[in-house]
């Protein structure tokens, strides 16, 4: 079936929609809260605030974000299972899944001083924003438990392609998450801790809707049949080389991002700070793309379990055409509304006017970057984490050669704003040009 015909049928449109819409709704979400915490904080009187708010969390996103394996394969796995009708299969994976994410949250809890120590050295920054960086991860990181065990309860949900269930968590952890925001740091004046708190009680009740969303999702015979010996962790290799890619993966990411945090940190907090709005920006556009990513994986991996090779080709080409339009659509709104944007998030005129000088970059960001966040569905859909692995790290490289190249010929943060835009470029064609060489060797399906 050609690209054409697969772009007029209807059925198609409508069933990644499907798929899409509730998690691009719920998504949108995660960055609100985000956008929510930065507007709250960034009204207080200093930029430090606002820096400590965004390296705290850098950290933060940076531990659970290389572990977000835990959700990626989970859903590749189970996805699989769901195309191939194991229905005990899936229930295995869960279990599995679950018991490495308790085991990774007690070894976080456990090592949260050092951690918090070593990352705070590398970081760099003032004092303050040192100290409150402090502040917010130390609450933090009591949430781990839950945020490690909800990214495997919503792998679930998404491998089975229940996007409504996963739609209602989401939509429900980030709603309480925004008004105990609002209440702890504007209602109580709790500011940076308050910020935190309001995260962990979010993730832990979270986690109560995601067990109850799980079990009902159950058929009723595989509730009563299922045992632990059924539900071993025997088996798990396939999950563990898998989540071993993935993280490898997630890494290198988080490595690249937290490098902007930091160098920014360096350059003064008028450039964290302002780093920290505009990277909300893109983490809008990114949690909207990955509804259709979402979408991409459930299909690609119900897909390969059934061996479906024209039902793997329906999903990249529909997932491709509304992923582009999506982009585009960002890139129109932040180049029209940015500075308003920005002038919503913050009333320090300084971080002001430093988003304004390097909103340009975030206004393409959009265009360069929709093309890897579908593929990395594809490609978590397929469980194949080695090919993801290995376009990520040769992105990283090109990502810091970038930076060490022009560090000196541009100022500062341009410099690493340059170096991010040529990463994402670097992803967005490894990934489908690995793609195309693969499927034109009859490798997919």
């Amino acid at each position: 079936m050609t690209v054409t015909a697969i772009l007029r049928q209807w059925e198609g449109h409508r069933r990644t929609f499907m798929l899409a819409l509730p998690m691009i709704l719920s998504n949108v979400t995660i960055p609100l809260l985000g956008l929510v915490d930065t507007a709250v904080i960034g009204h207080l009187s200093d930029a430090y605030y606002l820096g400590g708010v965004a390296v705290g969390a850098m950290i933060i996103t940076f531990l659970f974000w290389i572990l977000g394996f835990l959700r990626m394969a989970t859903t590749g796995l189970v996805a699989q299972s769901f195309g191939a009708g194991d229905a005990l299969g899936q229930l295995r994976v869960l279990y599995q899944a679950g018991v490495m994410a308790l085991g990774l949250a007690a070894l976080l809890l456990l090592l949260q001083a050092p951690i918090l120590s070593m990352a705070l050295t590398l970081v760099g920054g003032s004092s303050e924003v040192q100290h409150y960086a402090a502040v917010y991860f130390e609450v933090r990181i009591w949430s781990a438990p839950a945020a490690l065990l909800n990214l495997v309860l919503l792998g679930y949900l998404l491998g089975r392609q229940n996007p409504r269930a996963a739609m209602w968590l989401l939509l429900c952890t980030n709603g309480v998450n925004i008004a105990l925001d609002l209440l702890f740091v504007v209602g109580f004046g709790w500011g940076v801790a308050g910020a935190a708190g309001a995260s962990v009680i979010a993730d832990y009740g979270a986690l109560l809707l995601a067990l109850a969303l799980v079990w009902h999702s159950l058929p009723d015979e595989l509730r009563q049949r299922a045992t632990l010996a059924q539900l071993s962790l025997e088996g798990s290799g396939r999950l563990l080389a898998l989540n071993r890619d993935i993280f490898i993966r997630t890494l290198c990411l988080q490595l690249c991002m937290a490098f902007v945090t930091a160098q920014g940190a360096r350059l003064g907090d008028a450039v964290v700070a302002a780093n920290s709005v505009l990277m909300n920006f893109t983490l809008l556009m990114a949690y909207a793309l990955d509804g259709f990513a979402y979408a991409a994986e459930a299909e690609v991996g119900r897909s390969s379990g059934a061996r479906d090779r024209d039902g793997i080709r329906r999903a990249v080409v529909l997932g491709g055409f509304w992923s582009a339009l999506t982009a585009l659509a960002f890139t129109l709104v932040f180049a029209g509304a940015g500075e308003g944007i920005i002038a919503m998030l913050t009333s320090i005129d300084s971080v002001r006017s430093t988003a304004a000088e390097y909103l340009p970059w975030v206004v393409i960001y959009p265009l360069l970057a929709f093309t890897c966040f579908l593929f990395d569905g594809v490609y978590i859909g397929a469980a194949r984490g080695a090919a993801m692995r290995n376009s990520m790290l040769c992105s990283a490289l090109g990502f810091f050669a970038l930076w060490w190249l022009v560090r000196d010929s541009l100022p500062g943060n341009h410099a690493l704003w340059l170096a991010f835009c040529g990463f994402i470029t670097l992803r967005s064609l490894s990934l489908p040009g690995h793609f195309l060489w693969s499927w034109r060797r009859g490798q997919w399906g």
